[in-house]
């Protein structure tokens, strides 16, 4: 059996619920009507871009497919201005890679310094990828490695350098041998040295990075060996009588002869002695002598 009084009472609840949502409905329902448009909008606004992108995706994937073809046709000139006609597009992606061909045609076609200015647009070029971005900074820092100063060297490649870089070990080579280039040889050997035991190193970068630190040694300066150090050497103690023969060997002719004379025997001034009383005198060698008379 159906009670009365909790049909009542449900009847009574759904009529201030109805009333409520009114009120509701009178007070926000235009800022419900924004926000439901804004969302739909916003909603449509994104397929509508990712449309689009699509669209751009494949026109700038055909432009690139038609201007490589035109490449491996032979038609250079045309291929050229297919590639700028894209990298100037609004495409980031197909942008860079037209910018690379363009660069790599003028390296090819032996035009140094458009290729140059090439790279060093696509290395400030924005919202590209890091990758490609670093390969156009390590191409251009090696098409200046002639000419330009060590500053600018370490200015262009010292970033890349750093620990997680993709292009360490190629920018640490090339700044050791602008070091080597610019005769600081301690740079180029603190640059170079630690890279000969990287293991993901290329042959062919071993054998380069090995003939620059050849280079480096044979152009330092030989380290004198160590002087030995030997005890003082004590003059043997000689007697005076040699002290004095080696003194007049010493001494000039002139002086020899002066001595010589000086040490002559002259003869005695002196009278010999008169015998004492008594006595009887010496006689010679040789001389009789007479007995005593008696």
């Amino acid at each position: 059996m159906v009670d009365k009084n909790d049909t009542l009472l449900r009847e009574v609840d759904e009529e201030l619920r109805r009333e409520r949502m009114e009120k509701l409905w009178q007070n926000y329902g235009i800022y419900i009507l924004g926000a439901a448009a804004l969302v739909v909008a916003g909603v449509g606004g994104y397929q509508y871009s990712q449309n689009k992108a699509r669209k751009q995706a494949e026109m700038g994937g055909a432009a690139y497919e038609q201007a490589m073809l035109l490449a491996r046709s032979g038609k250079e000139d045309d291929a050229a201005k297919a590639f700028r006609d894209l990298a100037a597009g609004t495409n980031p992606g197909y942008a860079a890679l037209a910018d690379l061909k363009l660069a790599g045609s003028h390296l090819k076609s032996g035009r140094p310094k458009d290729a140059l200015e090439a790279f060093e647009k696509l290395a400030t070029r924005p919202g590209i990828d890091p990758m490609i971005q670093g390969f156009a900074q390590v191409q251009a820092a090696s098409l200046r490695l002639g000419e330009a100063d060590f500053t600018e060297m370490q200015n262009r490649l010292t970033p890349l350098t750093a620990a997680g870089s993709p292009w360490r070990v190629t920018a640490a080579e090339l700044l050791g041998t602008a070091a080597f280039k610019a005769g600081k040889l301690t740079e180029a050997r603190a640059l170079l040295s630690p890279l000969l035991g990287d293991p993901m190193l290329s042959r062919a970068a071993l054998e380069r990075i090995s003939l620059v630190m050849t280079a480096v040694s044979a152009a330092e300066p030989p380290v004198a060996p160590a002087a030995a150090v030997s005890a003082p050497v004590e003059t043997p103690k000689t007697s005076d009588a040699v002290t004095d023969a080696v003194k007049s060997e010493q001494k000039p002719a002139e002086q020899k002869a002066t001595d010589a004379k000086a040490t002559e025997t002259k003869p005695s001034d002196t009278k010999p002695a008169e015998p004492a009383k008594g006595d009887a005198p010496a006689k010679a060698d040789g001389a009789k002598t007479d007995p005593p008379k008696k």
